[in-house]
């Protein structure tokens, strides 16, 4: 083995294990990040990353191989064959560098998308809370109203009466009478 091929397969070998522990730290990021997001629907982002890599490793392996033809095709060959394989070999370790790039280019885009989805969940879990606060003033507001009904219309003195059967104070309008009426109803 000559030494351009070693150092290109132990340089592709390097990129090869970058882009492995790259795509197992996002995976374990990306499930950590959607592991939190308790009752919300969950995103797995992991089959699309995975197919990604997959297709990135895929990549490597037959740069690999070309290169590995070329390297023997290079060692029975002599002087300016030999420069014209270096050459050769010198683009495919940019291009190996170009799709490194990509990749880790790929990963950040889906780590960003991951934490949009999340910011997207989130404001629409806290909307959804406002709107259930919301929901719950008015439904309280309806059941006061349906309780001061009983009472609307009765005269003051009815009023005063239903007060002192309850032993409590007659004073005030007749919007503060049916106050403490209603609020007598819901103890």
């Amino acid at each position: 083995m000559t030494s351009m091929t070693r150092q290109y397969s132990a340089a592709a070998s390097q990129a090869r294990n970058a882009v492995d522990k790259t795509a197992d730290v996002w995976t374990e990021g990306a499930r950590a990040v959607s592991g939190r997001l308790f009752g919300l629907p969950q995103v797995d982002l992991v089959p699309a990353v995975e197919r990604y890599f997959d297709l990135v490793q895929r990549a490597v392996e037959i740069n690999r191989r070309l290169t590995v033809s070329w390297a023997k095709a290079a060692a029975t060959l002599s002087g300016a064959v030999r420069e014209k394989a270096e050459s050769a070999g010198d683009v495919v370790r940019e291009k190996a560098e170009a799709a490194g790039d990509i990749a880790r280019e790929q990963a950040e885009k889906a780590e960003r998308a991951a934490h949009e989805q999340a910011a997207k969940a989130e404001q629409a879990e806290k909307e959804l809370a406002r709107q259930g606060r919301q929901a719950e003033r008015e439904q309280t507001r309806r059941a006061h109203q349906r309780a001061r009904a009983r009472y609307e219309g009765l005269p003051k003195a009815e009023l005063s009466d239903l007060l002192a059967k309850r032993d409590l104070p007659k004073t005030g309008n007749i919007d503060e009478l049916i106050e403490r009426l209603v609020e007598a109803d819901n103890r």
